[in-house]
């Protein structure tokens, strides 16, 4: 299930034009509003007169015209970007982090994250896997996958498959699901049919060399120290989300003093269950926001739409010693682009403090 590259194009530029049109029309009713109650003016005041005009409505100013039509060009031609070039433009966001109780084995420890992959969006292999490389060229000790491997069916992932495979890590590659990956369940009425499909769906991870983390947890040993990798399927306050994940579950064996790291997949996840959570995690990683794909990010400043809908959007959050990181996506969805907001590899450099 390998989308066109065409159809991908096509669709960006509906979606282009709409939200272009949006901005022009806006600034210009804006302006007719305006003529619209100086019109209104004009007609009440002529009455009483002895030759009361006609031409009670201003015509549109040129500036204020000409301003419109430029600032409709802006989204314009920065969305075609998006839907040409942005949507693979991979950029790596390093993350360094110290702690006090970080296992000395462990300093300079690196991971990689990566997120939202949604196969069933992509169209080019060759840019795809250019961020593969990329991933790699960090040198991981580490790879992550926090959820959304899918849009919706398992089978679009087969085509990606080998390219995903070629991900590398020393100590190897973790993975947990996000709401996508469980919408193929939607058409299947019994049980025993959405028990094979995602059983099915699930054992295509390993084949991309992942091992998943669904609601368990692993230990990384160097030496006789280790660290503790937990995963929880996915898990979010909205009503509409699939809750399959169970924290309690997936944190069984976790030692009271263990250096954790969770993955989970959607970043409501961490106030309503990470943060208040007896076992102390030091490190929780997610997605699933995408940073709406359109947005601003500069130092000292970020804004996007998914602000709105999302408290942690993008980004590094901590509180009480606990670190939450939203990583805004490898790939894309719905709007096949990216404006401002790239896809992103996430590096953690964890080092002791102390």
């Amino acid at each position: 299930m390998f989308r066109s590259a065409h159809l991908n194009f096509y669709i960006g530029v509906i979606l282009t034009s709409l939200v272009s049109r949006i901005f022009f029309v806006g600034l210009l009713s804006i302006q007719d509003g305006g003529r619209f109650l100086v019109g209104v003016y004009s007609w009440i005041s002529s009455f009483g007169g002895e030759k009361p005009d006609t031409s009670y409505f201003p015509s549109r100013r040129k500036f204020l015209s000409v301003s419109a039509a430029l600032v409709g060009a802006i989204p314009l031609f920065s969305m075609i970007y998006g839907i040409t070039k942005g949507k693979y433009n991979f950029k790596v966001n390093t993350v360094k982090l110290a702690f006090k109780d970080l296992p000395k084995s462990f300093d300079g420890f690196k991971i990689v994250q990566i997120s939202d992959i949604h196969a069933g969006s992509l169209d080019n292999k060759d840019k795809f896997e250019k961020g593969i490389a990329i991933v790699n060229a960090q040198n991981p000790d580490l790879i992550v996958f926090t959820g959304d491997m899918i849009n919706s069916q398992k089978e679009e992932v087969d085509p990606w498959i080998e390219s995903i495979a070629k991900l590398s890590a020393k100590y190897g590659k973790y993975a947990v699901t996000g709401n996508h990956d469980y919408y193929g369940l939607y058409d299947l009425e019994s049980e025993e049919e959405k028990d094979a499909y995602m059983q099915a769906f699930f054992e295509k991870f390993p084949e991309m060399g992942f091992q998943l983390l669904n609601n368990r947890n692993e230990k990384i040993s160097l030496g006789a120290e280790s660290i503790s990798i937990v995963g929880v399927e996915n898990w979010g306050q909205a009503g509409w989300s699939p809750k399959h994940g169970d924290i309690e579950k997936a944190m069984s064996g976790v030692e009271d003093d263990a250096f954790t790291v969770m993955l989970t997949h959607d970043p409501t996840h961490w106030d309503a269950q990470i943060l208040p959570h007896k076992k102390h995690v030091h490190l929780s990683m997610c997605g699933h926001t995408h940073g709406y794909q359109f947005g601003i990010k500069m130092p000292g400043f970020k804004w996007s739409p998914a602000q709105y809908a999302y408290p942690r959007w993008m980004g590094l959050y901590e509180e009480n010693s606990q670190y939450l990181y939203v990583n805004t996506g490898f790939g894309f969805l719905a709007f096949p682009g990216r404006v401002g907001i790239w896809p992103e590899i996430s590096v953690f450099e964890l080092s002791c403090v102390g």
